[in-house]
């Protein structure tokens, strides 16, 4: 570009010294126009050569952070990482997950980039144990939000919260599933378990194929309705019941939200205003867990529901507690305080019916699927049912499910070949943490994954995981399986806080229908099912779970 504007220069001298002065005038325009135009082309290829040179390089710039470290892992896509699958909704995040951790057998972590951000696969139980329970305090955000400040109001909830929000919500909500409360929402378990044959007994009666995914979603989505919110659903009876809309569109991830997802990973600042949540699903939350308020007058009503929890919660005044984040000078823990507003209420609510809809349900039905493969177990299971309900007037109580061993044991190895979720999240928040096992140091923000799946279906744990063997979970059973190598509900600090409600629930349903009646394969069923590739934190299946429903001769 100097040179060309030099040989204009040079040009213009000439024709000012040997030309008349109108023409000369003339022709001095041109040639600025020509240096000009040349000046502009120049600058546009450069552009178009420095643009896509930056633009690489800014997508590929974190991508020398495990190889510094030693540690071994794929070649990362541009901007993407690792994570294209999952991305592009081929494959889920407990699938992608599961197909690291099997390709590098020999590894005890594995690198992996989502996006342009580095993260650790967990491969080694012991890794696993510290990260969940030993070093905790270094782990204890899920980092499942890509923006510390920015968050949804319905995120502002107990799965998703980190820090200081999380430690006190956790404090107070960890009393509304004691055993005391559990057995006060027995009543309401039974009710619905009881509604739930009723329907199963038309499905038998018509000889139709039930999808039993389908069928105990909609039993969970009741007793969510009522044991959450106060609320008589009948999603049971009324297959599109506004309810059971909503759970399905949770969990139902579209185009946008994959969008959505994909910006906000790989350009958090830039994207910081967008939500994952439609507005559909924060407007129908909001809207619902308002008017039970207003229908309570903003109190306890009673009903010792877990909406009277965080009534009660909310009267209690302002919550206080030790800090997780930050110290004193002296290095004691900050005292920090909360406040429970409404909406920070619904987004509690929100976790409460996400999480109970699509976890007790999706364990319940593989236990299910399992047994109508397995029938000589079925059998079994109805059996031990018929004796343990004899000796309590033939009705299903709190008791008589905890007698239920059998149906518990099923019911694990159910979860065990198809947990519900898939992997766990935890982020460091220390800076330069060594993981000692492996002498690697990590930095603060990098996101470790504990492949759950893939720790369950190890034969290495579990000799033969493709074949459903409950009695991997007799007592004695029990204690040879590794710690760590079975993680239904997480484990820790933040392991699922309802673990023992939705476990109580889901075999109080089981309990109800086994004992009246037998399930079978129907034509179409799968004795694998397909895993849902566009799956968000729950694992789902394609086509549900298909099978025929037949009342039992007693």
């Amino acid at each position: 570009m100097l040179a060309i504007s030099f040989y204009c220069d040079v040009l213009s001298s000439n024709l000012a010294a040997a030309t008349p002065t109108c023409v000369r005038d003339k022709r001095l325009d041109q040639i600025k126009i020509i240096s000009n135009s040349l000046s502009a082309m120049m600058y546009l290829i450069v552009l178009l050569i420095v643009i896509p040179i930056v633009f690489y390089l800014y997508g590929v710039k974190n991508y020398s952070y495990w190889k510094k470290r030693g540690v071994k892992h794929d070649d990362p896509v541009p901007y993407l990482g690792n994570n294209v699958k999952q991305y592009t909704q081929r494959a889920s995040m407990a699938m992608t997950a599961t197909d690291v951790y099997r390709r590098y057998p020999e590894e005890k972590i594995v690198g992996f980039y989502r996006g342009t951000s580095p993260e650790l696969v967990i491969r080694d139980l012991d890794i696993a144990k510290r990260i969940l329970m030993t070093d905790f305090h270094h782990f204890y955000p899920r980092g499942l939000l890509t923006h510390k400040t920015v968050i949804e109001p319905l995120l502002k909830n107990l799965f998703f919260a980190d820090g200081d929000l999380w430690r006190l919500l956790r404090h107070r909500i960890t009393p509304a599933f004691s055993s005391g409360k559990l057995k006060a929402m027995f009543p309401y378990i039974t009710e619905r378990a009881e509604k739930l044959t009723i329907v199963a007994e038309e499905y038998a009666a018509n000889k139709t194929v039930c999808d039993v995914r389908d069928l105990m979603a909609r039993y969970t989505t009741d007793f969510i309705g009522v044991c959450g919110f106060g609320i008589n659903m009948d999603s049971l009876s009324e297959d599109n019941s506004e309810f059971r809309k909503l759970g399905k569109r949770i969990f139902h991830r579209t185009p946008r939200d994959a969008l959505c997802a994909v910006l906000k990973h790989v350009f958090p600042e830039m994207f910081k205003n967008f939500n994952l949540l439609s507005p559909e699903i924060e407007e129908s939350m909001v809207h619902l867990v308002n008017t039970v308020l207003k229908q309570r007058d903003y109190k306890p009503s009673g009903r010792h529901d877990f909406i009277d929890l965080m009534l009660e919660l909310k009267q209690s005044g302002t919550m206080v507690g030790e800090s997780i984040e930050e110290r004193n000078p002296d290095g004691t823990p900050k005292i920090v305080k909360l406040d429970l507003d409404d909406l920070l209420i619904t987004a509690q609510v929100f976790v409460f019916f996400g999480a109970g809809f699509e976890t007790s349900s999706s364990a319940s039905s593989y236990t299910l699927h399992q047994l109508a493969f397995n029938p000589e177990y079925q059998e079994k299971v109805q059996k031990e049912i018929d004796e343990v309900l004899a000796q309590h007037d033939n009705k299903i109580t709190y008791q008589a499910v905890k007698e239920m061993t059998l149906l518990e044991m099923a019911f694990n190895e159910g979860m065990r070949m198809y947990p519900s979720v898939g992997f766990l999240i935890r982020e460091c928040a220390t800076n330069n943490y060594t993981i000692p096992e492996v002498d690697v140091t990590i930095s603060k923000g990098v996101k470790v994954i504990i492949p759950i799946q893939a720790y369950h279906n190890d034969e290495k744990y579990f000799p033969n995981p493709e074949q459903f063997i409950p009695e991997r979970f007799t007592p004695e059973a029990k204690k040879n399986i590794p710690h760590y190598a079975y993680l239904p509900f997480g484990e820790g600090p933040r392991a699922c806080v309802g673990a023992r409600l939705g476990q109580m629930q889901s075999m109080a349903g089981l309990a109800a229908v086994l004992q009246k009646f037998t399930f079978e394969p129907a034509a179409n069923s799968k004795k694998v099912p397909t895993p849902d590739p566009k799956a968000i934190v729950s694992e789902n299946i394609v086509g549900g779970l298909p099978l025929l429903i037949k009342k039992r001769n007693l």
